[in-house]
Protein backbone atom coordinates (compact mmCIF):
# COMPACT_ATOMS: atom_id res chain seq x y z
CA UNK A 1 0.00 0.00 0.00
CA UNK A 2 2.62 2.34 0.59
CA UNK A 3 4.71 1.65 -2.36
CA UNK A 4 1.57 2.30 -4.39
CA UNK A 5 1.43 5.79 -2.55
CA UNK A 6 4.54 6.46 -3.26
CA UNK A 7 4.62 5.46 -6.44
CA UNK A 8 1.03 7.77 -7.11
CA UNK A 9 2.60 10.57 -5.55
CA UNK A 10 5.79 10.50 -7.67
CA UNK A 11 3.35 10.39 -10.74
CA UNK A 12 1.59 13.56 -9.77
CA UNK A 13 5.16 15.14 -9.38
CA UNK A 14 6.05 14.25 -12.69
CA UNK A 15 2.65 15.51 -13.74
CA UNK A 16 3.28 19.23 -11.84
CA UNK A 17 6.33 19.12 -13.57
CA UNK A 18 4.69 18.58 -17.45
CA UNK A 19 3.12 22.28 -16.29
CA UNK A 20 6.38 23.54 -16.94
CA UNK A 21 6.57 23.97 -20.80
CA UNK A 22 3.56 26.00 -20.88
CA UNK A 23 4.49 27.84 -18.21
CA UNK A 24 8.06 28.57 -19.56
CA UNK A 25 6.82 29.92 -23.04
CA UNK A 26 4.18 32.48 -21.36
CA UNK A 27 6.38 35.36 -20.34
CA UNK A 28 8.18 36.14 -23.65
CA UNK A 29 4.78 35.76 -25.25
CA UNK A 30 3.00 37.85 -22.80
CA UNK A 31 5.62 40.62 -23.12
CA UNK A 32 5.00 40.45 -27.06
CA UNK A 33 1.12 40.40 -27.20
CA UNK A 34 1.25 43.10 -24.45
CA UNK A 35 4.19 45.77 -26.15
CA UNK A 36 2.48 45.47 -29.41
CA UNK A 37 -1.49 45.98 -28.00
CA UNK A 38 -2.92 49.08 -30.20
CA UNK A 39 -2.64 51.03 -26.64
CA UNK A 40 1.29 50.62 -26.78
CA UNK A 41 3.27 49.84 -29.89
CA UNK A 42 0.51 48.82 -32.10
CA UNK A 43 2.84 45.91 -34.18
CA UNK A 44 -0.17 43.51 -35.46
CA UNK A 45 2.76 41.42 -36.52
CA UNK A 46 4.08 41.14 -32.58
CA UNK A 47 0.90 40.72 -31.57
CA UNK A 48 -0.28 37.35 -33.54
CA UNK A 49 3.18 35.87 -32.81
CA UNK A 50 2.63 36.44 -29.04
CA UNK A 51 -1.05 35.38 -29.44
CA UNK A 52 -0.04 32.24 -31.19
CA UNK A 53 0.96 30.54 -28.12
CA UNK A 54 -2.22 31.58 -26.15
CA UNK A 55 -4.19 29.91 -28.64
CA UNK A 56 -2.33 26.69 -28.42
CA UNK A 57 -1.81 26.31 -24.63
CA UNK A 58 -2.79 22.41 -25.48
CA UNK A 59 -0.21 21.77 -27.71
CA UNK A 60 1.91 23.07 -25.06
CA UNK A 61 0.69 20.82 -22.35
CA UNK A 62 0.85 17.72 -24.65
CA UNK A 63 4.18 18.29 -25.30
CA UNK A 64 5.12 18.84 -21.62
CA UNK A 65 3.52 15.52 -20.61
CA UNK A 66 5.69 13.59 -22.86
CA UNK A 67 8.80 15.57 -21.57
CA UNK A 68 7.43 14.36 -17.75
CA UNK A 69 6.64 10.65 -18.40
CA UNK A 70 8.31 9.54 -22.05
CA UNK A 71 10.96 7.34 -21.47
CA UNK A 72 12.86 9.51 -24.51
CA UNK A 73 11.69 12.68 -25.30
CA UNK A 74 9.94 12.33 -28.93
CA UNK A 75 7.45 15.22 -29.16
CA UNK A 76 6.57 14.53 -32.84
CA UNK A 77 3.92 11.76 -31.64
CA UNK A 78 2.54 14.02 -28.80
CA UNK A 79 2.16 16.56 -31.79
CA UNK A 80 0.32 14.50 -34.15
CA UNK A 81 -1.16 13.07 -31.47
CA UNK A 82 -3.22 16.22 -30.24
CA UNK A 83 -4.13 17.51 -33.73
CA UNK A 84 -5.79 14.08 -34.18
CA UNK A 85 -8.10 14.43 -31.35
CA UNK A 86 -8.90 18.02 -32.02
CA UNK A 87 -9.90 17.17 -35.19
CA UNK A 88 -11.81 13.95 -34.10
CA UNK A 89 -13.85 15.91 -31.12
CA UNK A 90 -14.57 18.50 -33.66
CA UNK A 91 -16.23 15.75 -35.89
CA UNK A 92 -18.29 13.79 -33.15
CA UNK A 93 -19.41 16.92 -31.10
CA UNK A 94 -18.55 20.49 -31.90
CA UNK A 95 -19.78 21.10 -28.76
CA UNK A 96 -17.03 19.44 -26.66
CA UNK A 97 -13.99 21.73 -25.26
CA UNK A 98 -11.77 20.09 -23.71
CA UNK A 99 -8.90 22.74 -23.63
CA UNK A 100 -5.55 21.81 -21.73
CA UNK A 101 -7.03 18.74 -20.23
CA UNK A 102 -7.27 17.45 -24.31
CA UNK A 103 -3.13 17.76 -23.95
CA UNK A 104 -2.47 16.25 -20.60
CA UNK A 105 -4.41 13.45 -21.43
CA UNK A 106 -3.16 12.97 -24.95
CA UNK A 107 0.80 13.80 -23.88
CA UNK A 108 0.46 11.12 -21.14
CA UNK A 109 -1.21 8.86 -23.73
CA UNK A 110 1.11 9.07 -25.90
CA UNK A 111 4.38 8.59 -23.37
CA UNK A 112 2.23 5.80 -22.44
CA UNK A 113 2.16 3.97 -25.92
CA UNK A 114 5.99 5.19 -26.32
CA UNK A 115 6.89 3.32 -22.86
CA UNK A 116 5.41 -0.03 -23.70
CA UNK A 117 5.93 -0.11 -27.40
CA UNK A 118 9.63 0.68 -27.98
CA UNK A 119 11.03 -2.88 -27.79
CA UNK A 120 8.04 -4.84 -29.79
CA UNK A 121 9.52 -6.59 -32.09
CA UNK A 122 8.18 -6.69 -35.58
CA UNK A 123 8.73 -8.62 -39.10
CA UNK A 124 11.69 -7.37 -41.02
CA UNK A 125 9.84 -6.06 -43.79
CA UNK A 126 9.04 -2.90 -40.83
CA UNK A 127 12.22 -2.61 -38.97
CA UNK A 128 11.98 1.25 -40.88
CA UNK A 129 9.05 1.51 -37.88
CA UNK A 130 10.14 -0.09 -34.85
CA UNK A 131 11.45 0.70 -31.99
CA UNK A 132 11.25 4.95 -30.72
CA UNK A 133 9.61 5.75 -34.15
CA UNK A 134 6.89 3.03 -33.91
CA UNK A 135 5.19 5.33 -31.33
CA UNK A 136 4.97 8.20 -34.60
CA UNK A 137 2.60 5.60 -36.42
CA UNK A 138 1.19 3.96 -33.57
CA UNK A 139 -0.18 6.89 -31.50
CA UNK A 140 -2.17 9.11 -33.95
CA UNK A 141 -3.80 5.73 -34.85
CA UNK A 142 -5.06 5.05 -31.24
CA UNK A 143 -6.10 8.51 -30.70
CA UNK A 144 -8.92 8.19 -32.92
CA UNK A 145 -10.24 5.29 -30.35
CA UNK A 146 -8.78 8.01 -27.56
CA UNK A 147 -11.25 11.00 -29.37
CA UNK A 148 -14.41 8.39 -29.05
CA UNK A 149 -13.87 7.09 -25.81
CA UNK A 150 -13.58 11.01 -24.66
CA UNK A 151 -16.67 12.02 -26.89
CA UNK A 152 -19.07 10.18 -24.21
CA UNK A 153 -17.01 10.47 -21.08
CA UNK A 154 -15.74 14.16 -21.39
CA UNK A 155 -19.51 15.92 -21.56
CA UNK A 156 -20.03 15.37 -17.85
CA UNK A 157 -16.60 15.82 -16.74
CA UNK A 158 -17.02 19.50 -18.62
CA UNK A 159 -20.26 19.85 -16.53
CA UNK A 160 -18.57 19.50 -13.71
CA UNK A 161 -15.72 21.51 -14.23
CA UNK A 162 -18.07 24.31 -15.83
CA UNK A 163 -20.17 23.76 -12.12
CA UNK A 164 -16.78 24.67 -10.34
CA UNK A 165 -15.75 27.66 -12.23
CA UNK A 166 -18.85 28.73 -11.29
CA UNK A 167 -19.15 27.93 -8.46
CA UNK A 168 -15.50 29.40 -6.92
CA UNK A 169 -16.92 32.84 -9.38
CA UNK A 170 -19.90 32.85 -6.88
CA UNK A 171 -18.15 32.53 -3.63
CA UNK A 172 -16.56 35.76 -4.77
CA UNK A 173 -13.66 36.70 -2.28
CA UNK A 174 -14.19 33.27 -0.36
CA UNK A 175 -13.24 31.73 -3.78
CA UNK A 176 -10.14 33.83 -4.40
CA UNK A 177 -9.06 33.59 -0.54
CA UNK A 178 -9.44 29.53 -1.18
CA UNK A 179 -7.20 29.48 -4.87
CA UNK A 180 -4.83 31.89 -3.32
CA UNK A 181 -4.47 29.42 0.24
CA UNK A 182 -4.07 26.14 -2.09
CA UNK A 183 -2.01 27.74 -4.70
CA UNK A 184 1.10 28.25 -2.30
CA UNK A 185 0.04 25.21 0.12
CA UNK A 186 0.54 22.64 -2.51
CA UNK A 187 3.95 24.07 -3.49
CA UNK A 188 5.85 21.48 -1.73
CA UNK A 189 4.57 18.23 -3.42
CA UNK A 190 4.72 20.53 -7.02
CA UNK A 191 1.48 20.02 -7.73
CA UNK A 192 0.27 23.84 -7.74
CA UNK A 193 0.74 24.19 -11.70
CA UNK A 194 -2.25 20.83 -11.89
CA UNK A 195 -4.19 23.59 -9.62
CA UNK A 196 -2.75 26.48 -11.37
CA UNK A 197 -3.61 25.54 -15.08
CA UNK A 198 -7.21 25.73 -15.48
CA UNK A 199 -7.58 28.60 -13.54
CA UNK A 200 -4.99 30.18 -15.44
CA UNK A 201 -6.38 28.79 -18.95
CA UNK A 202 -9.71 27.40 -18.23
CA UNK A 203 -11.69 29.22 -16.24
CA UNK A 204 -14.09 31.50 -17.76
CA UNK A 205 -14.82 32.59 -21.54
CA UNK A 206 -14.24 35.54 -23.48
CA UNK A 207 -14.82 36.15 -27.21
CA UNK A 208 -12.49 38.98 -29.05
CA UNK A 209 -12.97 41.38 -31.69
CA UNK A 210 -12.38 39.27 -34.17
CA UNK A 211 -14.28 36.06 -33.16
CA UNK A 212 -11.35 34.10 -31.36
CA UNK A 213 -12.42 32.56 -28.08
CA UNK A 214 -10.15 32.83 -25.30
CA UNK A 215 -10.40 30.55 -21.78
CA UNK A 216 -8.55 31.08 -18.42
CA UNK A 217 -8.09 33.93 -16.31
CA UNK A 218 -4.50 34.81 -17.73
CA UNK A 219 -5.43 34.37 -21.05
CA UNK A 220 -8.67 36.40 -20.86
CA UNK A 221 -6.79 39.41 -18.88
CA UNK A 222 -4.16 40.04 -22.02
CA UNK A 223 -6.88 39.63 -24.45
CA UNK A 224 -9.10 42.31 -23.06
CA UNK A 225 -11.43 40.71 -20.65
CA UNK A 226 -13.01 43.12 -18.21
CA UNK A 227 -13.97 40.53 -16.16
CA UNK A 228 -10.43 38.75 -15.28
CA UNK A 229 -7.82 39.57 -13.31
CA UNK A 230 -9.13 39.41 -9.78
CA UNK A 231 -7.55 35.64 -9.25
CA UNK A 232 -4.52 37.14 -10.28
CA UNK A 233 -3.97 40.00 -8.22
CA UNK A 234 -3.33 38.83 -4.73
CA UNK A 235 0.03 37.56 -6.59
CA UNK A 236 1.52 41.32 -6.84
CA UNK A 237 0.87 41.90 -3.28
CA UNK A 238 2.55 38.93 -2.00
CA UNK A 239 5.51 38.87 -4.68
CA UNK A 240 6.64 42.36 -4.48
CA UNK A 241 5.88 43.33 -1.42
CA UNK A 242 4.63 40.32 1.49
CA UNK A 243 7.81 37.78 1.03
CA UNK A 244 10.25 40.76 0.89
CA UNK A 245 8.76 41.80 4.10
CA UNK A 246 9.18 38.48 5.40
CA UNK A 247 13.10 38.06 3.95
CA UNK A 248 14.20 41.61 6.34
CA UNK A 249 12.49 39.70 9.05
CA UNK A 250 14.36 36.41 8.57
CA UNK A 251 17.62 38.39 8.19
CA UNK A 252 16.38 40.61 11.31
CA UNK A 253 16.18 37.50 13.86
CA UNK A 254 19.09 35.83 12.31
CA UNK A 255 21.92 35.45 15.35
CA UNK A 256 24.62 33.80 13.18
CA UNK A 257 26.42 34.18 9.72
CA UNK A 258 24.01 37.51 9.21
CA UNK A 259 26.34 38.35 6.58
CA UNK A 260 25.55 35.13 4.48
CA UNK A 261 21.78 35.33 5.51
CA UNK A 262 21.52 39.17 4.29
CA UNK A 263 22.74 37.83 1.20
CA UNK A 264 20.64 35.32 0.61
CA UNK A 265 16.92 36.91 1.76
CA UNK A 266 18.61 40.04 -0.03
CA UNK A 267 18.92 38.30 -3.82
CA UNK A 268 15.42 36.61 -2.91
CA UNK A 269 13.84 39.10 -2.43
CA UNK A 270 15.04 41.14 -5.69
CA UNK A 271 14.43 37.60 -7.50
CA UNK A 272 10.45 37.61 -6.04
CA UNK A 273 10.42 41.66 -6.69
CA UNK A 274 11.65 42.07 -10.25
CA UNK A 275 10.81 38.40 -11.90
CA UNK A 276 8.07 37.08 -9.46
CA UNK A 277 9.62 33.95 -8.81
CA UNK A 278 9.40 32.75 -5.33
CA UNK A 279 10.73 29.43 -4.88
CA UNK A 280 14.45 30.60 -3.81
CA UNK A 281 12.52 32.55 -0.55
CA UNK A 282 9.73 30.23 -0.26
CA UNK A 283 12.26 27.44 -0.08
CA UNK A 284 14.55 29.03 2.79
CA UNK A 285 12.11 28.31 5.93
CA UNK A 286 9.19 25.80 4.00
CA UNK A 287 10.79 22.65 5.74
CA UNK A 288 12.58 24.19 8.04
CA UNK A 289 9.91 25.85 10.04
CA UNK A 290 6.69 24.79 8.43
CA UNK A 291 4.49 27.28 10.58
CA UNK A 292 5.71 29.75 8.81
CA UNK A 293 5.30 28.25 5.51
CA UNK A 294 1.57 28.11 6.25
CA UNK A 295 1.32 31.59 7.45
CA UNK A 296 2.49 32.54 3.68
CA UNK A 297 -0.24 30.08 2.45
CA UNK A 298 -3.10 32.45 4.81
CA UNK A 299 -1.40 35.48 3.87
CA UNK A 300 -1.81 34.82 0.16
CA UNK A 301 -5.47 33.99 0.23
CA UNK A 302 -5.80 36.98 2.35
CA UNK A 303 -4.50 39.30 0.11
CA UNK A 304 -6.32 37.47 -2.88
CA UNK A 305 -9.60 38.48 -0.57
CA UNK A 306 -8.53 42.41 -0.29
CA UNK A 307 -7.79 42.88 -3.36
CA UNK A 308 -10.91 41.57 -4.78
CA UNK A 309 -13.45 43.22 -2.33
CA UNK A 310 -11.46 46.61 -3.37
CA UNK A 311 -11.97 45.82 -7.15
CA UNK A 312 -8.57 45.52 -7.85
CA UNK A 313 -8.09 44.13 -11.13
CA UNK A 314 -4.62 42.76 -12.93
CA UNK A 315 -2.91 39.96 -14.71
CA UNK A 316 0.04 39.11 -15.85
CA UNK A 317 2.14 36.63 -18.30
CA UNK A 318 4.87 35.64 -15.65
CA UNK A 319 4.37 36.48 -12.43
CA UNK A 320 3.62 38.98 -10.24
CA UNK A 321 6.64 41.27 -10.69
CA UNK A 322 7.37 44.54 -10.88
CA UNK A 323 7.63 44.60 -14.93
CA UNK A 324 3.83 42.66 -15.58
CA UNK A 325 2.86 45.19 -13.07
CA UNK A 326 4.23 48.12 -15.66
CA UNK A 327 2.99 46.55 -18.52
CA UNK A 328 -0.50 45.65 -17.98
CA UNK A 329 -0.95 48.62 -15.72
CA UNK A 330 -3.57 49.99 -18.41
CA UNK A 331 -5.56 47.05 -18.80
CA UNK A 332 -6.47 46.44 -14.76
CA UNK A 333 -8.46 48.80 -12.55
CA UNK A 334 -7.83 49.85 -9.29
CA UNK A 335 -4.23 49.14 -10.02
CA UNK A 336 -3.16 51.81 -7.60
CA UNK A 337 -3.99 50.87 -4.39
CA UNK A 338 -1.81 47.86 -5.03
CA UNK A 339 0.64 49.99 -3.19
CA UNK A 340 -0.92 50.43 -0.08
CA UNK A 341 -2.25 47.20 -0.01
CA UNK A 342 1.13 45.60 -0.49
CA UNK A 343 2.90 47.57 2.35
CA UNK A 344 0.45 47.23 4.74
CA UNK A 345 0.87 43.16 3.89
CA UNK A 346 4.90 44.19 3.98
CA UNK A 347 4.16 44.79 7.31
CA UNK A 348 2.19 41.92 7.92
CA UNK A 349 4.27 39.81 6.67
CA UNK A 350 7.31 41.32 8.66
CA UNK A 351 6.57 41.19 12.33
CA UNK A 352 4.03 38.14 11.85
CA UNK A 353 7.54 35.92 10.59
CA UNK A 354 9.90 38.18 13.60
CA UNK A 355 7.54 37.07 15.95
CA UNK A 356 7.34 33.78 15.37
CA UNK A 357 11.18 33.22 14.85
CA UNK A 358 11.58 35.19 18.09
CA UNK A 359 8.76 33.21 19.52
CA UNK A 360 10.25 29.47 18.40
CA UNK A 361 13.74 30.44 19.78
CA UNK A 362 12.17 31.45 23.10
CA UNK A 363 10.76 28.24 23.54
CA UNK A 364 14.00 26.66 22.70
CA UNK A 365 16.13 29.34 25.39
CA UNK A 366 13.74 28.54 28.23
CA UNK A 367 14.71 24.52 28.00
CA UNK A 368 16.31 24.66 31.63
CA UNK A 369 18.93 22.14 30.27
CA UNK A 370 20.31 24.72 27.81
CA UNK A 371 20.05 27.86 30.37
CA UNK A 372 22.12 25.72 32.66
CA UNK A 373 24.80 24.82 29.79
CA UNK A 374 24.64 28.71 28.91
CA UNK A 375 25.67 30.00 32.26
CA UNK A 376 28.24 27.15 32.82
CA UNK A 377 29.39 28.18 29.74
CA UNK A 378 29.67 31.94 30.51
CA UNK A 379 30.89 31.53 33.75
CA UNK A 380 34.05 29.36 31.96
CA UNK A 381 34.77 31.96 29.68
CA UNK A 382 34.63 34.88 33.06
CA UNK A 383 37.13 32.84 34.32
CA UNK A 384 39.73 31.54 31.67
CA UNK A 385 39.25 33.60 29.41
CA UNK A 386 37.98 30.85 26.82
CA UNK A 387 34.70 29.77 26.22
CA UNK A 388 34.38 25.52 26.65
CA UNK A 389 32.54 25.00 23.86
CA UNK A 390 35.52 25.32 22.12
CA UNK A 391 36.85 22.72 23.34
CA UNK A 392 33.76 20.36 22.37
CA UNK A 393 33.00 19.38 26.25
CA UNK A 394 30.45 21.39 28.12
CA UNK A 395 31.16 22.35 32.30
CA UNK A 396 28.91 20.86 35.14
CA UNK A 397 29.29 23.12 37.59
CA UNK A 398 32.94 24.86 38.52
CA UNK A 399 34.53 24.55 34.93
CA UNK A 400 38.48 25.06 36.64
CA UNK A 401 37.63 22.12 39.15
CA UNK A 402 36.36 20.04 36.28
CA UNK A 403 39.28 20.56 34.31
CA UNK A 404 42.09 19.94 37.95
CA UNK A 405 40.22 16.52 38.08
CA UNK A 406 41.09 16.34 34.69
CA UNK A 407 37.57 14.24 34.17
CA UNK A 408 36.96 15.49 30.32
CA UNK A 409 35.98 13.25 28.04
CA UNK A 410 37.94 11.71 24.92
CA UNK A 411 36.85 12.73 21.79
CA UNK A 412 34.29 9.30 21.79
CA UNK A 413 32.36 11.21 24.74
CA UNK A 414 33.94 8.32 26.88
CA UNK A 415 34.48 9.17 30.29
CA UNK A 416 37.95 7.86 30.99
CA UNK A 417 37.43 7.38 34.54
CA UNK A 418 34.29 4.67 34.51
CA UNK A 419 33.08 4.29 30.28
CA UNK A 420 30.24 6.16 30.79
CA UNK A 421 28.41 8.51 28.12
CA UNK A 422 26.00 11.17 27.78
CA UNK A 423 25.01 13.70 24.94
CA UNK A 424 22.96 16.46 24.22
CA UNK A 425 22.27 17.09 21.19
CA UNK A 426 25.14 16.05 19.78
CA UNK A 427 27.51 17.45 21.87
CA UNK A 428 29.29 14.99 24.24
CA UNK A 429 30.04 16.21 27.76
CA UNK A 430 32.00 14.63 30.85
CA UNK A 431 30.60 13.44 34.21
CA UNK A 432 31.85 14.79 37.82
CA UNK A 433 32.11 13.30 40.68
CA UNK A 434 29.14 14.89 41.70
CA UNK A 435 26.55 14.30 39.08
CA UNK A 436 25.56 13.90 35.62
CA UNK A 437 23.94 16.27 33.60
CA UNK A 438 21.88 15.06 30.58
CA UNK A 439 19.07 16.50 28.62
CA UNK A 440 15.41 15.92 29.92
CA UNK A 441 14.85 12.86 27.74
CA UNK A 442 17.66 10.82 30.07
CA UNK A 443 21.42 9.81 29.79
CA UNK A 444 22.86 8.62 26.43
Amino acid sequence: MKAALNSFKKKLAQLGRSMLVPVTAMPVAGILSRIASPDMLNIPLLKSAGDIVFGNMDILFALGAVVAFAKAKDMVASLLSILVLKSTLAALDETISMGIFAGIIVGCFTAWIFNHSKDWKTPKIFDFFTGEKFVITLAPIATVGLGYVLSFIWPPIQMVLDGFAIGIAKLGAVGVFIFGFLNRLLIPVGLHHVFNSYIYFNLGSYTQADGTVVTGEMTRFLAGDPTAGLFLSMFFVVMMFGLPGAALAMYKCAKKRKSEVKGLMTSSAITSFVTGITEPLEFSFMFVAPQLYFVHALYTGLAGAVCYLLGIRIGFSSGGNIIDLVLNWGLGSNVILIIPVGIAFFALYYFTFRFLRRNHRGRKERNPVQQELRLHCEEDRRKSGRCCQHRKYWPLHDPSACRDQGRFADESGEDQADGRQGRYHSVRYQRTDHHWLGSSAGYG
